[in-house]
């Protein structure tokens, strides 16, 4: 996936979470960015269904 690919983001997170993310990312030899990607595609489910709730009922 190019730079192109991708869309920036900002996220406020606990300033200790970000410390170990970061470390982690140096740990297992890549970017923040890429240690999140695979945190989230983890996390997520494969897809994801949105239903338009009917309040009329």
């Amino acid at each position: 996936m190019t730079t192109n690919d991708k869309q920036r983001v900002t996220l406020f997170v606990i300033p200790d979470l970000l410390t170990h993310a970061r470390a982690q990312a140096v740990v297992e030899g890549r970017s923040l960015t890429d240690l999140v990607e695979k945190a989230l595609l983890k996390y997520l489910p494969k897809a994801t269904v949105i239903k338009k709730v009917d309040i009329t009922k």
